[in-house]
């Protein structure tokens, strides 16, 4: 963990703020790439992960937007409360999950509401390697949208599109305008909540992009613990567990004194992932590839479950 102070705090809507983070030893910070994100502490037990909106190129401070969502488990409602500027803070380490791939010809990249946050630092990135891309934003109305004015004065402005669904500024998104012909070879990266991504990927799987053309990053994810119990065996130490129906691998293995690091506990960023030796997981997170998923070696220990009656883990 990296000691950071809050240099800036602005409220750029009711329920927007942006931080700009940097070193309490006055250091540069660690670099990143355009996509990753970082995990702040909001209080001991509490750690979430914000995508860094920052310029890969500037390490000289991190940003980041927080939404204050009621729907949330409680995170953002504290950090609003809680994060002052020049409050002492702790943030992880940047780690991408959501990386570019600079192969491809063209770039498209749809931010809806919060979830245009790791779309700015592409777009930085990609602006200075000089490569095409487009940048969408889209939104519900004007008066709830941050970033506006640094869109406006970036020097990638001409290519950002606003879209609002109150109908102010340019009409909504249109795949069939916005997307280029898949046979160009575009990559398209959407992040924002989890219907809007899934309705922007059936637009463009409809105009005719492959999966692997597809690109997406979840700031949430609902957590299905149903299903019935299963046994756990550590092969490390021996020990096992019956994880119950409704609880989690991570809940049932504390039970017996053994505690996993967690962080986000929605099976998004990949910080309970542990080796499966032996029995078939039944994966319901977000981090894992497909394959990954298909190989059957690996495990989110926050969300996931067991298909076969035992699982043994490499712990």
């Amino acid at each position: 963990m990296i000691e950071a102070k809050i240099l800036k705090r602005e409220t750029q809507t009711r329920d927007i703020i942006v931080l700009d983070l940097v070193a309490t030893n006055g250091a540069p910070l660690p670099a990143f790439e355009a996509g990753a994100h970082i995990d702040v502490e909001i209080e001991p037990g509490l750690t979430r992960q914000y995508s860094l909106c920052s310029d890969p190129a500037d390490l000289g401070h991190y940003r980041i937007g927080v939404l204050k969502d009621p729907k949330s488990r409680g995170g953002s409602v504290k950090l609003h409360e809680l994060f002052a500027e020049g409050k002492t803070i702790r943030i992880g380490t940047p780690r991408n999950l959501f990386p570019l791939d600079e192969s491809a010809p063209e770039s498209i990249l749809i931010g809806g509401g919060i979830g245009i946050t790791p779309m700015i630092a592409m777009a930085h990135h990609l602006h200075a390697k000089g490569k095409p891309f487009a940048l969408h934003y889209c939104a519900r109305e004007k008066a709830t949208t941050a970033f506006l004015v640094e869109l406006a004065n970036a020097p990638f402005a001409d290519k950002v599109h606003l879209h609002f669904d109150s109908g102010e500024g340019t009409a909504c998104f249109d795949a069939a305008c916005d997307l280029p012909d898949p046979s160009m070879g575009a990559h398209v990266y959407t992040c924002g909540p989890e219907g809007f991504m899934s309705y922007m990927h059936g637009l463009a799987e409809a105009r005719g992009y492959a999966p692997e053309t597809l690109h997406q990053e979840f700031f949430s994810a609902e957590v299905d613990n149903t299903g019935g119990s299963f046994e756990v065996e550590l092969a490390q130490s021996g020990k096992t567990i019956t994880v119950q129906e409704g609880q989690s691998i991570v809940a049932a293995l504390a039970e017996i004194g053994v505690k996993v690091e967690v962080s986000c506990e929605q099976g998004i960023c990949g910080t309970c992932l542990c080796d499966v030796l032996e029995g078939e997981p039944d994966h319901r997170d977000s981090f894992l590839t497909d394959e990954e998923k298909a190989d059957n070696d690996q495990i989110m220990l926050c969300c996931s479950r067991a298909k076969s009656p035992k699982l043994v883990l490499d712990l």
